[in-house]
């Protein structure tokens, strides 16, 4: 499938190291001798494939046309990088799996085949763990030590038995359902009931990992070269989920004195709302990992975020929490929660503003803004709206 919705487009790809073909940033500088005066870049989320990507950016882009001022030319692009879907449905998706971690295919198909068979003993359980390792790439030196790994998330180094029945007692609390109800009195289903909710959040774990090295090692420097080469190219960052990750950590990878970012909008970020504080709320010692970054942007920061998000409210504080240590991943404690679920947070000087008035006012011309978009977001893909298409002119002031 190809985007038709809109012209000039380009197609930026990029695999899971940040590599992609030679002259990209040659092809998007020539927007620039096309009589473009503003690049809207789009990174996708979850997604297993480019013909899926190139719907969705087909879908996004198409209202923009109708958003753009007088004096201004549009050029787009959509980033496609090896993504998979992280949802809230928990039915393993082998087929994508396979298809975004092609190295890993056999260790794909022992998954499968041990979550088919769900063997009652605790040595299949040890066997899925280490498959687990292996699908991430993440090594098992950190069980005998794990709080002095934090690359490492707990629940991948942990005794599986407990792991997977914490991971059940997490699902068993988010549904409203008693053990029972959910598990029968069965040790074992309830241990691969777990397991299940593990391999799913093990997936979510490999593509957050993903994001952050596209988008810095990547779009990052990309951008740096297109910069050097159409100076006067304004360009606005748009990525949703894990793309809006990637194009928060293509700031990390801006050259120093790149000034071509004019606007960064995230629309439903699946990373934490305090990844801007320079200091966390809760460990006043430590800055978010993308602390003070916005000031790397010649524009605002904005993050469009919903409450009516399933996989931001539920599943992905359950991610967050398990990735530092057992005695966290029970509760719902605010610490947790998404950008894309309540906005930026812990970042002075961060204003909020309720869509409606975005539309009516516009957006402050720096720092970061959080866009209550409720209004139109009823689920966490639900971006494809001409309300947001106008939230990314007014952040780029091309409307």
């Amino acid at each position: 499938m190809t985007v038709t919705s809109v012209e000039p487009y380009r197609e930026v790809v990029l695999d899971k190291d940040g590599d992609g073909p030679g002259g990209q940033a040659a092809a998007l500088a020539g927007l620039a001798r096309e009589g473009c005066t503003d690049l809207v870049l789009f990174a996708h989320g979850w997604n297993n494939s480019p013909s899926v990507a190139s719907g969705l950016f087909d879908r996004f882009f198409e209202p923009f046309p109708g958003v753009t001022g007088p004096g201004r030319r549009l050029g787009f692009a959509g980033l496609v990088w090896p993504s998979i879907m992280f949802s809230d449905e928990r039915v393993p998706d082998y087929p994508a799996l396979r298809a975004v971690l092609p190295e890993r295919a056999a260790t794909v198909d022992r998954i499968e085949g041990l979550l088919a068979a769900e063997p009652a003993n605790e040595a299949a359980l040890e066997e899925f763990a280490g498959l687990l390792r292996e699908l991430t790439g993440t090594s098992a030196e950190g069980r005998a030590a794990v709080g002095t790994v934090a690359s490492v998330p707990q629940f991948l180094v942990g005794e599986p038995a407990l792991v997977y029945g914490m991971f059940a007692d997490a699902l068993e609390g988010a549904e409203g359902a008693g053990a029972e109800a959910l598990f029968g009195g069965n040790p074992a289903v309830r241990w691969w009931k777990g397991a299940r909710e593990a391999l799913r959040q093990a997936t979510y774990f490999t593509m957050k990992r993903r994001a952050g090295v596209v988008g810095e090692r990547g779009l990052g420097p990309l951008l740096g070269e297109l910069g050097r080469a159409a100076p006067g190219l304004r360009v606005h960052l748009v990525g949703h989920s894990f793309g809006a990750r990637l194009v928060a950590h293509a700031l990390r990878g801006l050259p120093a004195g790149a000034r071509n970012v004019k606007s960064v909008t995230l629309l439903q970020g699946a990373f934490s709302h305090y990844a801007f504080a320079a200091r966390l709320p809760h460990d006043r010692g430590h800055g978010g990992s993308l602390a003070g970054l916005q000031d790397r942007i010649d524009g605002p920061l904005v993050a469009c975020h919903s409450h009516r998000d399933t996989a931001l409210r539920v599943f992905y504080p359950l991610a967050s929490r398990i990735s530092r240590d057992d005695e966290s991943l029970l509760g719902d404690e605010r610490r947790w929660w998404a950008i894309g679920y309540d906005g930026v947070q812990a970042v002075p000087g961060t204003a909020a503003r309720t869509l409606a008035a975005v539309l009516a006012d516009g957006l402050p011309g720096t720092g970061c803004v959080s866009v209550d978009t409720a209004a139109v977001v009823s689920e966490h893909s639900d971006i494809c709206h001409a309300e947001l298409a106008r939230v990314v002119a007014r952040a780029g002031r091309f409307d």
